[in-house]
């Protein structure tokens, strides 16, 4: 009898395990990066104008969205704060924000090109190309460069 509970507790553990890991592989094939495509993105507490704006981001901030609810997308980002934001607000423009304190924009993909720039901590930009491990960028004011891809999210 011993061996009949044995064999099933093996089953059922197999089974969660499995289970476990195709709920992951679908939550993570519906996840979806987006950026704000307006000038400035009202941040909301819920889904909806009725809830209260938290905060504000510019034009190219990366957002993970991690929720729907109607016209209305959940995020996370780069800092894992989360937020609400209405879908007119973003696109699937391929955008990074920086995440170290102090991060040079140089003239050509490499620490051998001039610093045409430096810029701190949170400051999003729209991605034009990658070569390697840089990436050309593009802020929303103009500004161009390319940045190393460890200073970014």
């Amino acid at each position: 009898m011993n061996l009949l509970y044995y064999y099933i507790y093996k089953r059922i553990a197999f089974l969660s395990i499995v289970l476990f890991l195709i709920s992951c592989f679908f939550g993570i094939a519906h996840a979806q990066r987006l950026s704000i495509k307006a000038d400035i993105g009202n941040i909301r507490s819920g889904p909806g104008t009725n809830y209260n704006v938290i905060w504000k981001v510019e034009r190219f901030h990366p957002l993970f969205v991690i929720k729907k609810s109607n016209e209305w997308y959940k995020f996370r980002d780069y800092e894992r704060d989360e937020g609400w934001v209405h879908k007119s607000l973003v696109d699937s423009t391929a955008s990074v924000i920086t995440k170290s304190e102090k991060c040079n924009v140089r003239s050509g993909p490499g620490t051998g090109n001039d610093i045409v720039f430096t810029v701190e901590k949170g400051v999003p930009f729209k991605v034009l190309k990658r070569k390697g491990k840089w990436i050309q960028v593009r802020h929303a004011d103009g500004d161009m460069g390319w940045i190393y891809e460890s200073l970014v999210w």
